[in-house]
């Protein structure tokens, strides 16, 4: 228990004193998922629209498709991006397996489905009267989308920080393409993994707290998007 308390008490220490390495595997990881969730929203808004507006046949099976990979294993989406980027994988040749690159790739391909499924759910909630009064006003079909993600945008971007608290407290992707290198590719959950297994409680725990508060951030974030 005092070596425990003592970790604690060292912990906040690295925290006030600004500690360089602390400041760095926490930034390395702020960059790496917010790139992440703002690539994967580029992509996902878009394409979120493109499958509400339009009818086709087997809309609802992808949609529930979508959906299922909302709890999609971090290790499964590693495993993938591991292979396709691996020296013996069709992506080898690039030369991206353990850099940040490749982990924003991962990152990107797990919290796609989140944003995709959350987006299309954010623009069916949205009441039809706004769709019927944009097309009695001679609105066009991208005029009308424009007018309904407006009205949704407030649960989009509560789809998208959604995104980036998933990318940003996962450790499978970050681990299995990132490799865990020092300086390099080491984030928050990788790095409280490693020191934990050498028994460094202090740098473990200080990293714990900032991921910590990093969650308790998004998550009055997203209160203040659903009050409003």
């Amino acid at each position: 228990m005092t070596e425990i308390w003592h970790g604690l008490l060292k912990a906040i220490e690295l925290i006030i004193s600004l500690d360089p390495e602390v400041m760095e595997i926490a930034g390395r990881s702020l960059r790496i998922s917010l790139t992440s969730a703002f690539l994967a929203s580029l992509l996902c808004i878009p394409l979120a629209s493109l499958i509400h507006f339009h009818q086709f046949r087997g809309k609802r099976i992808l949609i529930s498709l979508i959906q299922t990979f909302f709890s999609l294993p971090t290790v499964a989406v590693g495993l993938f991006v591991f292979v396709l980027f691996s020296r013996a994988g069709p992506l080898g040749g690039l030369g991206l397996m353990f850099t940040p690159v490749v982990m924003v790739l991962g990152q990107m391909l797990l919290i796609t489905p989140i944003l995709l499924g959350l987006t299309i759910a954010a623009l069916s909630g949205v009441d039809q009267m706004v769709l019927d009064t944009a097309r009695s006003l001679g609105a066009s079909g991208f005029q009308m989308a424009l007018a309904v993600l407006r009205e949704a945008r407030f649960a989009v971007m509560a789809a998208v920080i959604m995104g980036f608290g998933r990318a940003i407290s996962e450790l499978g992707i970050a681990i299995m393409v990132g490799g865990n290198i020092r300086g390099f590719t080491r984030v928050i959950t990788t790095a409280i993994s490693l020191e934990t297994s050498k028994g460094d409680l202090e740098l473990s725990i200080a990293l714990g707290i900032i991921l910590i508060a990093i969650a308790l951030v998004i998550n009055i974030i997203l209160n203040r998007i659903q009050q409003r």
